[in-house]
């Protein structure tokens, strides 16, 4: 115990101010990396690597096993390779993440363009509203910093100002884009007809196709995404990845003007990553 305590108090006497501002920055680092693999599938294959990694530094403790430790040293140039591919949506997501930095540097909106903005977001919850009350099931993806064209590129072009007529028209079951998703940047409508790539996240059993596809552009980008369920007329609300359901048109309309607003943060009752999706928003 005292040869304990004596090593402790040899520590923290070698500490300096760079010594534990280099332990701070480690940590933060490594938080980082367990929040942004946190509520995906590949938390799992993160925690098998780690055991993976435990496993090497015991055998290389025992000198005797020559061979298994000759197979381990030449099998782990191979997997830094691996976790690339396995890890990519991951990787990929924090680079954008990273690359959102450059919002800071944004001028500020004009009175102008906060009102073409509210405007445009009363009309999105208007025509979210009126597809519910008839069941025209819709996907909407609201573009915010990270751009889309390479899934605008997918779709028909449309460059018209959003209205929820125009929503209505395209979301027609009779209509040929109405399976496909609407891509709307600012007070505009980009393109009809998008595909987006889909989630692999568990969902309930009521949700298909169109709810993974929601999830999975808010996956690999900031943009927000509307579903309207064809069966159940359930307005949804995705973000990062995360799901909030059964709003109104009030409800989306706030939060719209909350998450579209520069430099914004999620609502306090945005569920965090991890959490389950598909949450109930507040009353």
């Amino acid at each position: 115990m005292n040869q304990l305590t004596q090593q402790v108090a040899t520590a923290l006497d070698r500490l300096t101010f760079w010594s534990v501002l280099d332990i701070l920055i480690v940590a933060v680092i490594i938080y980082g990396l367990l929040s942004l693999f946190r509520g995906t599938s590949a938390f799992s294959a993160l925690y098998g690597i780690g055991l993976l990694l435990i496993a090497v530094a015991v055998v290389n403790s025992l000198p005797g096993l020559v061979m298994l430790n000759w197979l381990l040293r030449n099998l782990l140039p191979l997997l830094s390779f691996g976790l690339i591919v396995v890890f990519q949506p991951e990787i990929r997501r924090a680079m954008e993440r990273i690359g959102r930095v450059r919002s800071l540097l944004r001028r500020p909106l004009s009175p102008g363009d906060h009102e073409s903005l509210e405007r445009a977001h009363a009309e999105i919850a208007r025509a979210c509203r009126r597809l519910s009350e008839r069941r025209y099931g819709a996907l909407i993806v609201v573009e915010r910093e990270t751009g889309l064209h390479e899934y605008t590129d997918s779709g028909v072009q449309v460059d018209a100002v959003v209205s929820a007529e125009l929503l209505l028209t395209l979301f027609f079951p009779n209509s040929p884009l109405h399976d496909a998703a609407v891509i709307v940047h600012g007070d505009r409508v980009v393109a009809a007809g998008c595909v987006m790539p889909l989630s692999e996240s568990p969902l309930d059993s009521s949700m298909g196709t169109r709810h993974r596809a929601g999830l999975g552009i808010t996956e690999l980008t900031d943009a927000l995404s509307i579903v309207v369920s064809e069966e159940t007329g359930i307005i949804s609300l995705m973000n990062n990845g995360r799901m909030v359901r059964h709003l109104d048109e009030g409800k989306l309309r706030k939060v719209l003007g909350v998450l579209c607003a520069p430099s914004s943060q999620p609502h306090w009752w945005w569920p965090r990553r991890g959490d389950a999706p598909g949450a109930t928003a507040p009353s």
